[in-house]
Order: structure tokens, then sequence, then C-alpha cells
């Protein structure tokens, strides 16, 4: 299968850095803090390439599809507001793949309809209940956040439309019983316990403190990478959306004497709380998952980031050449966090169309039983939506950007 070649290759890449690294000396910091661990401490080096499947699934088809001109996809989630990136980053792709399809089928232009929640729970529902009155809607890709998804599951279920959330990780939004909600990702369950291998491991952190902010993802996240961490955990503290004063929550860490933060929630906040913990002297480890892997963390932490690593459930997109190429074209810029799921579960939704399914209720059946490779993972759900076998990566910032350097956890 090929995602046991690409876990082989990228974790055979991240043996080799842990084989070519070493520990730093310890070394005092301002308030306590050591550096042991500290980014750079453990050489892990970037991925330059990773493998794709020959019979991935390609939006294009085999140029011969027919559907009605009424036939629409949408886009539901975040093309606005604090966290607005993570959620453009899924729309080009998700456009991305319904350019190249319209190009390669005359007879089946689909259409593409955008909603915007602004990537807030509490104004998600108008866009989703517009979305799900719009007959010609028969398939979402979306929402990107798990606090939004919570509050809208219940309008997709009570008119069966299919719904592919390429990013929403929190592992209780496939417990609510829906059977239109699938998750194109590995959930919190999966990624907190490889995170936490990771610092421990990895990065050879041997006390760390987390850091959550009050999102349903934060939350989560921050609850099963805790469980993972056992007796390296010396520390958690809480934060708000929007905060902006984080020197309480240092000075608990640098009197803690941790080698490693993370911080589980969004790059809005994360980002200016790495830059003032960095300002308060630390000089250890900062971690942060996929809600902060994004080139808007480095912008907003400026210098600080360089300390920083990154969990996430997604494959680096900008390592498959002719992805890279064509988004790039497209966007104007590399493909970030998530590009590569939006592109696919469009694709996911574009095939179903070509095949026939060209209702919601048969869309539907077909996303139940898909079982094909995207260019990013294999694509099979289990009856709660979610996918069977996910796989977290690691990535680092260097020189100023944010690199791949293999799959973690394993």
């Amino acid at each position: 299968m090929y995602r046991k070649k690409v876990m082989t290759t990228l974790a055979a890449a991240a043996t080799l850095g842990m084989l070519l690294g070493g520990c730093a000396n310890q070394a005092a910091a301002p308030g306590g803090s050591t550096s042991e661990g500290a980014a750079g401490a453990v050489n892990i080096p970037a991925l330059t390439s990773v493998e794709t499947p020959k019979d991935a699934v390609l939006p294009a088809g085999d140029g011969k599809a027919n559907c009605p001109a009424t036939t629409t996809l949408a886009y539901v989630g975040a093309e606005t507001g604090a966290n607005a990136q993570l959620g453009i980053n899924i729309f080009n792709g998700v456009q991305l793949a319904i350019n190249e399809h319209n190009a390669a089928n005359p007879g089946c232009q689909v259409q593409f309809k955008k909603f915007d929640t602004e990537g807030d729970p509490n104004k998600a529902t108008g866009p989703v209940t517009q979305a799900t009155k719009e007959e010609g809607i028969i398939g979402v890709v979306g929402l990107p956040f798990s606090g939004e998804s919570k509050s809208t599951g219940n309008i997709f279920e009570q008119v069966k439309l299919v719904h592919i959330t390429p990013a929403a990780t929190n592992p209780a939004l496939t417990d609510n019983g829906w059977t239109t909600f699938f998750r194109g990702l590995g959930n919190d369950a999966v990624q907190g316990p490889a995170a936490a291998k990771f610092i421990t491991g990895k990065l050879q952190a041997k006390k760390v403190y987390i850091v959550q902010d009050d999102s349903e993802y934060g939350i989560g996240l921050g609850k099963t990478t805790s469980d993972g961490l056992g007796s390296a955990l010396i520390g958690t503290d809480k934060v708000t959306t929007g905060q902006k004063d984080f020197s309480a929550t240092i000075s608990k860490i640098m009197n803690s004497k941790a080698d490693a933060v993370f911080y589980s929630g969004y790059y809005a906040e994360g980002a200016p709380f790495d830059q003032q913990l960095v300002a308060k002297g630390y000089t250890g480890t900062f971690v942060g998952p996929d809600g902060l892997k994004d080139d808007q963390f480095i912008k907003q932490a400026g210098d600080a980031s360089s300390n920083s690593y990154f969990t996430c459930p997604c494959i680096p997109g900008e390592l498959i050449p002719s992805f890279e190429k064509a988004y790039k074209s497209l966007a104007n810029m590399e493909p970030g966090t998530y590009s590569i799921e939006g592109y696919d579960a469009a694709t996911v939704l574009l095939s179903g169309i070509d095949a026939g399914n060209q209702d919601r209720p048969s869309l539907l059946k077909w996303v139940k039983s898909y079982d094909k490779d995207g260019l990013s993972k294999h694509y099979k759900w289990n009856d709660k939506g979610e996918l069977q076998a996910p796989t977290v990566y690691g990535y680092k910032v260097e020189n100023g950007k944010i690199v791949p350097i293999g799959a973690i956890g394993e």
C-alpha cells in the first residue's frame, strides 16, 4: 500500500536524523530554563522528496464525465478571521482540483461555491445552513476547525449532505452518531501520542510543559498529548482565544525549568506566545501541532520561531512536484498545511460525480464505500468516518521556512 511506502521512506529519514544528531551541553538560561532538548540540539535533516502512488485518483478522471449544469461542490470554512490561512490553504486545494476536473471534462462542469465561517463556531451555523439549503450542492469540503465542526454537524446530518474535513482533528467529532461526517486525516487521539513520543524521543526532552488554548481543538489535543508524556510532563497551563499577554504562563514555564513546551492551539495565539517566551530568555524547544504549522506562524513570531517544531497528520504536498507546480500557479504560493488534503477531499467527491453519483444520497453512499489512493494517503473510512490508517509527520523551522522531517510516532 502507498501509505506504507511513504511511512517507510519518511521513518528511515527520521531515524537517520537521530543517528546523526547529538545532545547539546546543558546551559542555564535566564529564569532557570536549560537548553537541553532545545532546537538545534538534535539534528533531524529535512526531507527532499516523498513517494507518490502510481494509481492515485486524480481530479481529471478519464475526461468522459457528464453531469447536470447545476452540479455543485462547496467549501465551507474560514476565508477570513484570525486563523484564516489554514482555511485558505484548503480552499485553494479544492479550487485546484475542480479546475483540473473541469478542464478535462467538458461534459461535466462542476460549480464551486464558498461560504466563509471566519473559523468561529458561533458564526458557522449560518453559512452551513445556507449551503445545505442550496439543492445544487451535493458535497462539501470543510469545515477546517473542530469547534465549528462540532456546532454544525447536526445541520449536515439533517439533510444528509456529505462533508469531508481536511483539518478538524478533535476525536469526539466522530462520536456524535453523524453519518455524513468524514475526516480526511488522523485525529488527535493519533496525533497526541505521536507528538509526545516525538518530543521525548527524537527531540530528547526530559521536562515538558503543555499550554493549551480554550478551543475544542486545543483542549482535546492538549489532553491526548499530556496522557502520552507520562512522567515527562512537569506542568500545564491554559490560555484563551484572543489573548495577547502570556507573561503569567511564561513565568510558570521558566520556573519549571522545562526543556520543551508544547502549545496546543492555533497560530494566532501560538506565535506571539513563542515570541514572548523567547524574549524572556527561554532556550528550550517549542513544539506546536497542525494549528500552528503555517508560514503565518513564522511571520508573526519572527526570529523566535527558529526554536520551533511541529506535528501534523498531513503530508508535505510541496514535495510532490506536479502538485506543487500546479498549486503555485493557481495561488502564487507554495502549498500550505492541508492544501493537498483539501485537493484529495475534493477529488473523492469529484470522482463520485464522474461515476454517476450526482445527488446527495448517492454521493454520500459513494464516500462511505470509498477505498482508493489519493496523492496524500489512502482513503478508506470506517463506519464512524475515521480513516483506518492515518500517519503523523514532523516538521521544523529551518532558515525561516517550515520543512518536513519525516513520520513520527511509530
